[in-house]
């Protein structure tokens, strides 16, 4: 077992952050978003940022002149959805699937039957140029293996989300083994690891930069790449092959 414990306590924020406009393509992003496929699907167990990364991608995208859509896959947690930010999506042009009752008072939301149309057809054709895929959870990915077959046509990259300072992802290898967990339900494989290690609002680019290593074991253990670090924009968080993101979204942790 590594010797990481780097805060086991869960920090909570009963906060909902201001609903701001971002121009993405006035960011310094330095990390190479360009190089993904058509078909991104972001996982992560809850509470690792995986909806703010998603939504932030999504947004990256459509304001650097591509054609994107996102498909919110969280039927399950009421919390952390990409229908919260639906109007700051929509407003640069995302197309958003959203499941039915999301953000209302029933429990469980059901998936739309219209994310059939966010893969190409049999003559490779489709509408949009990026679809993110917002991957809710261990159900999110019971609920991704549906379309499986799917994702298999073409190419495409899953992406694992981790947070040091979350406890059941704080040592690097119950982070590997819940990536087993999420590749085994939804019958994808990942590519790439993303490092989202925040303490909320109390986030500092030093503690971002205390993740760096653990998201260096985490790699190594699941013998992928670091696709990026992520950070909000209020950090100022300057390391190497960083996506500076804004919140769109409901945060409490």
């Amino acid at each position: 077992m590594d010797d990481y414990n780097p805060f086991s306590l869960c920090f909570k924020y009963d906060i909902i952050y201001e609903m701001k406009y971002i121009n993405h393509s006035n960011y310094n992003c330095a990390a190479d978003l360009k190089t993904l496929p058509r078909l991104i699907a972001v996982a992560g167990h809850y509470g690792s940022g995986k909806t703010t990364v998603a939504v932030n991608m999504a947004m990256h995208f459509a304001q650097n002149g591509e054609r994107a859509a996102i498909a919110d896959f969280d039927i399950v947690n009421p919390y952390f959805r990409t229908a919260d930010a639906r109007g700051e999506l929509e407003r640069v042009g995302v197309h958003c699937v959203i499941p039915q009752f999301a953000n209302t008072n029933v429990d469980i939301p059901t998936l739309s039957g219209e994310i059939y149309s966010l893969f190409s057809d049999k003559n490779g054709n489709n509408p949009y140029e990026r679809v993110i895929f917002d991957v809710g959870g261990d159900d999110g990915a019971v609920a991704l293996s549906a379309y499986r077959e799917h994702f298999y046509r073409e190419p495409y990259e899953l992406i694992y989300v981790v947070s040091m300072y979350r406890p059941m992802t704080a040592d690097p290898v119950s982070a590997a083994s819940l990536l087993r967990e999420i590749e085994r339900k939804s019958g994808l494989t990942a590519a790439s690891v993303v490092n989202n290690s925040s303490l909320g609002d109390e986030t500092t680019a030093e503690t971002v930069a205390a993740s760096e290593e653990y998201a260096r074991r985490v790699c190594e253990l699941t013998d992928l790449p670091l696709c990026f670090t992520s950070a909000l924009d209020t950090v100022g968080y300057t390391g190497e092959n960083v996506f500076v993101m804004h919140n769109y979204t409901k945060r409490y942790f």
